[in-house]
């Protein structure tokens, strides 16, 4: 049974820093593109990034490019978020999400991610 498990939120100050972690369960997810993704209540589910199957292409949402950093370890099966610079606005639900190489086409789009995990709160307090 594959699973995705997310870890690493909390309550911060802004301008603070969390690192969420994503570990994966299951099967090998080293040929997968893996992502975040984060939900604020009321609203959509929102990209936040991904990156690709081998590592060498990422992608970020433009309200966190230049703050958040996404990264992954193919032989540990895991995917992590570097948040700094945190504000208020990027206070919600962070779920990671994994999908065959070709998701990160449609990144975007959460309909194109096949694995979710159940997410991990992030509070950014002003």
């Amino acid at each position: 049974q594959v699973q995705l498990e997310e870890s690493g939120g909390g309550l911060v100050q802004a301008g603070g820093s969390l690192r969420l972690s994503c570990t994966a369960s299951g099967r090998t997810f080293s040929s997968d593109a893996m992502g975040w993704f984060r939900q604020a209540p009321g609203k959509e589910r929102e990209f936040v990034a991904a990156i690709s199957w081998s590592g060498v292409s990422t992608y970020y949402s433009d309200s966190v490019k230049g703050r958040f950093t996404i990264s992954r370890d193919s032989a540990k099966n895991t995917v992590s978020l570097q948040m700094d610079s945190l504000k208020p606005e990027d206070t919600a639900v962070y779920y990671c999400a994994a999908g065959n190489a070709a998701t990160i086409i449609y990144h975007v789009n959460p309909r194109s991610w096949a694995y979710w995990g159940q997410g991990t709160q992030v509070i950014v307090s002003s």
